[in-house]
């Protein structure tokens, strides 16, 4: 009896340990690619009278790993201009990127 109730203990030791050795630092994609698209489009000549101006980016990535702009929602055309000349094939560094996934994200320029 005593032999079977210390395998057991050791059996729920080595599974416990499986258990906390797993890697749980999993980045999420998502924050990955809004940062790296926010210093990417931190350097901008727009003017203090066009302050805290607002797009939606629709994108996705190509098997390369850059962004491809598929659309941008503004109703200001030299925002449009700026975020698909500075965003298109831009590459970007993603473990897990998956080709032809559309991504939506808002951008808020400021000048």
């Amino acid at each position: 009896m005593r032999k079977l109730s210390l395998v057991v203990v050791a059996a729920m030791l080595l599974a416990t340990g499986n258990v906390l050795a797993k890697d749980t630092t999993v980045e999420n994609p998502t924050k990955s690619l809004s940062s790296q698209i926010s210093a990417m489009l931190s350097e901008n000549n727009f003017s203090e009278e066009q302050t805290d101006l607002t797009a939606q980016v629709r994108f996705t990535l190509n098997n390369e790993g850059e962004i491809v702009v598929l659309s941008v929602s503004t109703d200001f055309d030299k925002m449009e201009r700026f975020v698909k000349n500075k965003l298109n094939y831009q590459k970007v560094n993603l473990n897990e990127a998956e080709e032809g996934k559309i991504y939506t994200i808002p951008v808020r320029v400021k000048a």
